[in-house]
């Protein structure tokens, strides 16, 4: 793969803010791993929770949250690194807020779910 063009741009940031948007990127990655482990956790080890079609939206959707976060940890990453390239200020993001919410609702159907089976 070959190196972004943006890379060539700007001045070269200090390592140590390098290394910690890094850092951050691979904490993004480690988050859309966990929400695909619980996406194939809930559909594969909980086949009494729930009927399959419930667990299946809840894994599907999990999974494609855990996926569009992957994606975006990379853009997050790289706007951060041209931010820095450029002297600017780093860029906003509501992704938190999202994943929050999408987190949030996530936490409450499961535990419905766990609540209707007692």
């Amino acid at each position: 793969m070959r190196e972004p063009a943006w890379r060539k741009t700007g001045s070269t940031p200090d390592y140590r803010f390098s290394l910690a948007n890094e850092r951050t990127f691979l904490a993004w990655l480690r988050t859309s791993l966990a929400l695909l482990a619980g996406a194939v956790a809930l559909d594969q080890l909980t086949p009494n929770i729930a009927p399959a079609i419930v667990r299946g939206v809840l894994s599907v959707a999990l999974a494609g949250v855990g996926a569009a976060l992957a994606v975006n940890a990379y853009r997050r990453w790289s706007l951060a690194e041209q931010a820095m390239r450029h002297g600017r200020e780093l860029p906003f993001s509501r992704v938190m807020l999202g994943m929050t919410i999408v987190v949030a609702i996530a936490a409450f159907v499961f535990a419905v779910l766990v609540l209707m089976r007692r």
